[in-house]
């Protein structure tokens, strides 16, 4: 099994690999730039849409945490 840490990595990573992959192919698209500025422009809203996750230590252990622009403080997975 893989640890917290771990899983959160793979979380970030995908959270932000499928919002990348949306604005690149189908909100990006309408408009008329030059390839690399639609990359970029859609890694820059990717990284500030994307949930984040973390491991927070507590005194019941190591918890899996998501913040998220969206909701208000904190949640626990």
């Amino acid at each position: 099994m893989m640890s917290l840490k771990n899983q959160a990595l793979v979380f970030n990573f995908i959270s932000f690999a499928l919002l990348f992959i949306f604005m690149r192919y189908v909100i990006i698209d309408y408009f008329s730039l030059a390839s690399l500025m639609k990359s970029i422009i859609s890694a820059l809203i990717a990284t500030i849409f994307a949930p984040k996750f973390m491991v927070s230590k507590t005194s019941e252990g190591s918890k899996l945490m998501l913040k998220w622009i969206f909701i208000k403080g904190f949640k626990t997975l």
